[in-house]
């Protein structure tokens, strides 16, 4: 479907990953690609804007960075993000610019668009957050199916197999969600997307679109 396609969700000159998706159809085939490609151009940034702390993990100088925060690698942290008390970053993850990443938020495999915002007690697995998108207090991507089964994507009458395991949720830019939403695994949104607050989201949710709950979605005007 068009409409899930890495040109039709995401502004690629909007992160510091936008040679990963090349070549790619749907977003969600970077997901196993991520760890490799920050290790390939981890040793090639230049060292006056990121500095070296550890194995494996690159962190820009300008970044905000609170002392309980704890990093695994591989791990690219962009200029001016932020990251706050107790962020567990697990590895596998590239925080964008400007991004935040809020307090006692876990992120694990992931890709964070520029200036997205993951700003209280939130978990993102296995998952690609796009430009400006905001995830609200609480909100959660689920990224592992309860019976352990591959992923699906259902887009009304059409399935996708995916052939992953872990799929948590592909957020478009300009996405809002709602504090303690939860992304169920295989949940692809829209660009300009709004999901109000206690949702349980599956599937695709088009752009520009208010998701209420399941069967109640309206267009934006």
């Amino acid at each position: 479907m068009k409409e899930m396609t890495v040109t039709e969700m995401y502004d690629l000159s909007h992160t510091i990953a936008a040679e990963l998706f090349a070549g790619l159809e749907y977003p969600w085939q970077a997901l196993t690609k991520i760890s490799d490609f920050i290790m390939k151009i981890g040793p090639t940034l230049p060292e006056d804007i990121y500095e070296k702390r550890g194995d494996n993990i690159w962190v820009a100088r300008s970044a905000k960075i609170m002392p309980t925060a704890y990093f695994n690698g591989p791990l690219i942290i962009c200029p001016d993000a932020e990251i706050r008390h107790c962020a567990f970053i697990r590895g596998s993850a590239i925080v964008g610019a400007g991004s935040v990443i809020g307090n006692s938020s876990e992120l694990k495999n992931c890709i964070i668009f520029d200036n997205a915002q993951v700003p209280h007690y939130n978990y993102v697995g296995d998952s690609i957050l796009g430009y400006r998108s905001h995830l609200g207090a609480g909100a959660k991507t689920s990224n592992l199916k309860s019976d352990k089964t591959l992923v699906r994507i259902r887009a009304g009458e059409d399935i996708i197999e995916t052939g992953l395991k872990k799929f948590g949720a592909m957020v478009g830019d300009y996405v809002e969600v709602g504090c303690n939403a939860i992304l169920n695994p295989g949940t692809v949104i829209g660009r300009n997307t709004t999901i109000y607050p206690l949702s349980m989201v599956r599937g695709y949710v088009a752009a520009n679109s208010i998701y209420k709950k399941q069967g109640e979605i309206a267009k934006k005007q």
